[in-house]
């Protein structure tokens, strides 16, 4: 039996599920309130599948893809709805209820949301258990990232399954948080690194390349603690908390909470306008992107390398 994937909201977002979808074989329905997202999908699509042709060789189709003109045309017999709408509340929790007028019983309404959390999004939901959060880091189609919480194991379980089908690499929440896993250490890096520009420690464009090549380099292949652990050298973390532990506790304290004022951030603009000398967002995208297959596709041979 096909599965089937329902996308609710085409944005930059709901076109990398789609593809996804499409990609692995699955039926996907798309639906949209603006009729210039819905009209534009099968073109904009076209991007992200040739990247997952280019980074696993997945074919670049869209016979099965239909964009509906209702919300309800599109849950009809979904396995999985992936709801991708402005982080609102109220327009969420408005559009689940139009979803589970008609969804399947044992569908799983997912949410995309980057910040809000079950408990904010699930209140008015009849049947709670099938919902859940389900965060993917952006773009979804090349960062296998997907972070999820709910309150039933079955539900959980399933979605994980469907997600790892999709060739994500989906992780559970032991318990809700604002901004999930990802984007709380995201935060506070940021927020150090806009510490740095307000002290005048260094500029933008020296400290994204003190990220890139240094930590970000290697916290790209091993993550933070193991990182730490290779520190402790061959006593690993205990060795390294036992003798690193104290200047740790004291870098912690050395960091800032920056105040985001008008002359700071028209620091951090000049600061990301130098570094982009004149390239336009599609344009830095598109270098983004081509670095992520390559990267991806070194971390692939890496690991079947090792076996």
């Amino acid at each position: 039996m096909t599965t089937r994937l329902a996308v609710i909201g085409c944005g930059l977002i709901g076109e990398s599920w789609a593809a996804l979808g499409l990609a692995r074989g699955w039926d996907v329905s798309a639906w949209d309130p603006a009729e210039k997202s819905r009209a534009s999908l099968p073109e904009r699509i076209i991007r992200p599948l040739t990247h997952l042709n280019e980074l696993h060789g997945w074919p670049i189709s869209t016979a099965k893809l239909r964009v509906t003109q209702t919300l309800e045309e599109a849950v009809e017999g979904a396995t999985l709805i992936q709801e991708n709408a402005p982080e609102q509340v109220p327009l969420k929790q408005a559009l689940y209820a139009d979803i589970e007028a008609t969804a399947d019983a044992r569908a799983i309404i997912a949410s995309s949301t980057s910040a809000l959390t079950w408990s904010s999004l699930s209140g008015t939901l009849k049947v709670p258990e099938r919902f859940i959060t389900a965060h993917p880091f952006n773009p979804p189609h090349l960062i296998p990232l997907v972070e999820i919480y709910g309150v039933d194991e079955g539900t959980l379980t399933r979605a994980e399954a469907l997600y790892r089908e999709l060739g994500r690499s989906p992780v559970r929440l032991k318990k809700e948080a604002v901004g999930h896993i990802a984007n709380r250490l995201a935060s506070a890096l940021w927020r150090e690194a806009v510490n740095i520009v307000a002290e005048g420690i260094a500029d933008v464009a020296d400290i994204d390349t003190a990220m890139r090549d240094g930590p970000g380099l290697r916290w790209s292949v091993t993550g933070a603690h193991m990182a730490y652990h290779l520190g402790g050298g061959p006593g690993g973390i205990r060795h390294y908390l036992a003798h690193l532990g104290p200047s740790q506790v004291k870098r912690w304290q050395s960091l800032g909470t920056p105040e985001l004022t008008p002359e700071l951030c028209e620091r951090l603009i000049d600061g990301i306008e130098r570094q982009a000398a004149g390239r336009t967002i599609p344009e830095l995208e598109n270098e983004r992107d081509r670095l992520l297959i390559q990267l991806q596709k070194a971390r692939q041979s890496g690991r079947n390398d090792h076996g």
